[in-house]
């Protein structure tokens, strides 16, 4: 008999009993799972499965020939089957137990996702650190309220951007994470330049009628004034934030968290960032992409008060090349 070879790569389910590694098959958009694997996720019996699948085929819900692969693996004389999403999910249908509709909605508004448009890691990148990517998940998801707006998308953008960083997030450990920058140069931007590059930008927005005139408007006068007073502040004689690394990364806290504006701090913000390093020569456009600022800016925005040091921190992190 002819072995047949799942080409796969690994997809999480974290169920509560614990992770369980399913099959990833991308070209075939959909992931595998064995019949005991099916039982731990839905917390059934293997004979309630295999009853299942039988009724699953003898109604021709789901067609068998393509919905199944029979693979030799190691230390097992006879070749397992695997069952794929579809067979997975009408499972779960005829399934009422808590955990069959938690794996309905995270395939459904997860997976899918994750197989068909496209959000995927290189995993031969962190192959090597796999736990340490598994942390950096959770940690990522630690440090946003509860029904913030930053999806999966985002927060997988974010994990891509921090992809070859592993060690210096494990746990977000303040004394791991940077407090300082590499670059020292003496730089002071006044609030009238950058409230005129922020003009400039309502301006272009405006004529490609993507905002209106409350956009950038000032909540108090002097917003700006006193947040660029923030970034650029002295004591002793000395700067509170000495590399440019450093001040880049409170300016973009501080556009988006203190809500200068009525409106668009976020993209105030994001372009108020980009502005800055643009004028210090520290823009990487190829890390720091337009969906991985928007990332980035969002992550900023939900993250909590108590938590500013680390968001910078991570902020300093993506600026390091």
């Amino acid at each position: 008999m002819k072995k047949k070879i799942i080409k796969n790569e690994i997809i999480i389910y974290q169920a509560k009993s614990g992770a369980i590694e399913l099959k990833g098959d991308f070209n075939k958009e959909t992931v595998w799972a064995t019949q005991a694997q099916i039982a731990d996720i839905f917390e059934i019996n293997r004979t309630v499965v295999t009853k299942h699948i039988g009724n699953i085929f003898k109604s021709k819900e789901v067609e068998s020939k393509s919905n199944v692969q029979k693979v030799h693996i190691a230390n097992s004389d006879k070749p397992v089957a695997f069952y794929s999403l579809d067979i997975i999910l009408a499972i779960g249908y005829r399934t009422n137990s808590v955990k069959a509709i938690r794996f309905r909605k995270w395939a459904t508004s997860v997976l899918r996702k994750h197989l068909v448009v496209g959000y995927t890691i290189n995993c031969s990148r962190i192959a090597k650190n796999y736990d340490e990517f598994l942390k950096a998940v959770e940690q990522v998801k630690k440090v946003l309220p509860d029904g913030g707006v930053v999806d999966a998308k985002n927060a997988l953008e974010l994990i891509k951007m921090f992809a070859d960083t592993w060690f210096s997030l494990d746990a977000f450990d303040k004394s791991k994470l940077p407090k300082s920058g590499i670059t020292k140069k003496q730089v002071n931007f006044t609030a009238t330049e950058i409230t005129k590059a922020l003009r400039e930008l309502k301006q272009e927005l405006i004529s490609k009628k993507e905002t209106t005139d409350m956009f950038g408007m000032e909540r108090e006068n002097d917003s700006i004034a006193s947040i660029m007073g923030n970034v650029f502040q002295t004591f002793d004689g000395k700067d509170v934030y000495p590399s440019v690394e450093e001040k880049a990364a409170h300016l973009l806290y501080f556009m988006v968290k203190n809500h200068p504006f009525v409106d668009g701090n976020k993209r105030s913000g994001a372009f108020a960032f980009v502005w800055f390093l643009k004028k210090v020569n520290l823009l990487n456009t190829s890390r720091l992409t337009p969906t991985a600022l928007t990332a980035l800016t969002l992550l900023v925005a939900e993250s909590k008060p108590k938590d500013k040091e680390q968001i910078v921190g991570l902020i300093l992190i993506l600026l390091k090349k």
